[in-house]
């Protein structure tokens, strides 16, 4: 097994994707850990000099004004894990929640926490030994930290609540005592600094742009299938047309589907055609689908500063200073995440048109793209499928930055709302693979019609794997299993391989 070494440095998102994905051993480096010790004696100094520290020897929120005696900072601390580990909801996927580790190691890691490497340790035994803490997925409104969702995945730490272990679930006291791992009982300022933070948020938004990235690429694989599928010209995607506008990703865009569609028989075979033009969701997809990728990409940047930053609070300065902010609130993350729901849910938009003009029977197709249209149904419910998905996404992209609700006794008085931002982007992009899906199927259902010409290089590498994975339609059936089936390509990365084994995708 691989080690993942956390250094001083910034990090990819691609470099922590990975990391979960292939399971990597972690640890820190020399430097790291004499930052860490380094804090920690900072504070301690700071707290042996008397100075009132906020949530180290006060209450927390609207309770910061009451002071706490110095024989109860600990049990501040352990007490402070159990009283926010309020959350609700089905529990979030356990890639999700080792991505908040590993978020919240890289957090500690940077030397402006005060916690001792005892906590950072532990944190590493626990991800490095698949022990996953249950994390619901309700109950964070992304200000003073992801409090629930941090509290429910450190609870395990002070061997409180419930872990998974080989996919199975555990109390975790009892886990803990077969697998020989001891508890830890926090110390000063050591639950705040736990639950502190945006690692809740920000890990949805690691998993969502990496995911998004991959699928960029598959909608202008799709939107090329449908293009030979109906016929269409590659003329509005032509280098001298789309340098004329100043965007990147609609270039990057247009030179994939010229790519795609290279030595296009199919394309070849109409260009003496009486059709002026394409409809948009064919003749736009440079402008659309590439006004995705700039969005996705800002919303990368964001996402990666922040899983790059420290999001506690108070932070510890080797200066000695110690000092209050508001480091926690994730409103940068929530603004990320909706620019991605709206990228994401355009791409559906349009893809769904298309899968529409695919099944609407125009273009020398039969309705339905089946043989015996009337006896025979052939793929209509796919277009109300995705058309349902496709508005779905409509109403789950209304962003969820501009919302806030005072908590706290208004001590949090606005919040930023990333933790819905996330999940909500999460379900999108699960909508958005079933659409792709669907497009795919009818786009290669289609080029079926079109009197064995060849698509283009890079269309006809995907036709190749999509026809290995899914049944002839020549009569009605039960549908699911293709999409399904189109989805396992999907991610598994194994369509995009394919597809880049001919030519170049952006």
């Amino acid at each position: 097994m691989s080690n993942f070494l956390i250094e001083d440095k910034c990090y990819t998102l691609s470099d922590i994707y990975q990391c979960i994905q292939q399971s990597h051993t972690i640890s820190l480096s020399k430097s790291i850990k004499d930052r860490i010790l380094s804090s920690r004696n900072i504070l301690s100094s700071s707290i042996n000099k008397g100075n009132v520290i906020y949530g180290v020897n006060t209450g927390f929120g609207k309770l910061s004004s009451i002071k706490i005696d110095d024989s109860e900072l600990n049990t501040l601390q352990n007490n402070l894990l159990m009283s926010h580990a309020a959350g609700v909801g089905p529990p979030v996927s356990n890639n999700i929640v080792k991505l908040m580790m590993l978020l919240k190691i890289l957090s500690l890691s940077k030397g402006y926490s005060g916690v001792r490497l005892e906590l950072v340790d532990k944190l590493l035994e626990f991800i490095n030994r698949g022990c996953i803490p249950i994390v619901p997925s309700q109950g964070s409104v992304g200000a003073s930290g992801d409090l629930a969702p941090l509290s429910h995945m450190s609870l395990p730490l002070i061997g409180l609540g419930e872990l998974v272990y080989n996919s199975k679930k555990f109390i975790a006291s009892k886990l803990l005592d077969t697998l020989k791992i001891k508890s830890i009982r926090l110390q000063y300022k050591e639950g705040l600094a736990l639950i502190n933070g945006t690692q809740f948020s920000t890990a949805y938004g690691v998993d969502c742009i990496m995911k998004l990235k991959k699928l960029l690429r598959i909608a202008d694989i799709a939107g090329a299938i449908s293009t030979e599928g109906l016929m269409g010209t590659d003329h509005p995607f032509l280098t001298k047309v789309n340098k004329l506008k100043m965007h990147t990703g609609q270039m990057e865009v247009a030179n994939n589907l010229c790519n795609l569609l290279n030595e296009s028989q199919i394309r070849n075979s109409h260009v003496d055609c009486d059709r002026v033009q394409d409809m948009y969701s064919i003749r736009c997809m440079p402008q659309v689908h590439g006004a995705c990728r700039d969005s996705i990409k800002s919303a990368s940047i964001m996402i990666e500063n922040e899983m790059n930053s420290v999001s506690d609070n108070p932070l510890i300065f080797s200066d000695g200073d110690v000092i209050s902010s508001g480091n926690f609130h994730a409103e940068s993350v929530s603004q990320a995440m909706d620019i991605a729901a709206i990228a994401a849910t355009e791409l559906g938009n349009i893809s769904e048109r298309r899968i529409f003009a695919l099944t609407k029977g125009d273009f020398g197709l039969p309705p339905f793209l089946i043989h015996n249209p009337g006896i025979n149904s052939g793929i209509m419910m796919w277009q109300v499928t995705a058309a349902a998905l496709s508005s779905e996404n409509k109403g789950l992209s209304y962003p969820a930055s501009v919302d806030t609700i005072p908590t706290g006794a208004d001590q949090e008085d606005h919040v930023s709302m990333a933790p819905w931002a996330g999940r909500k982007l999460y379900q999108i992009i699960n909508n958005l693979e079933n659409i792709l899906s669907i497009e795919i199927l009818c786009g290669c259902m289609a080029i079926d019609f079109r009197k064995d010409l060849k698509p283009g290089i890079g269309v006809k590498c995907a036709y190749d794997i999509v026809k290995k994975h899914i049944n002839e339609i020549t009569e009605d059936k039960i549908l699911q299993t293709e999409i399904k089936n189109i989805n396992s390509l999907i991610q598994s990365d194994d369509l995009i391989k394919t597809v880049q084994t001919k030519i170049k995708l952006i």
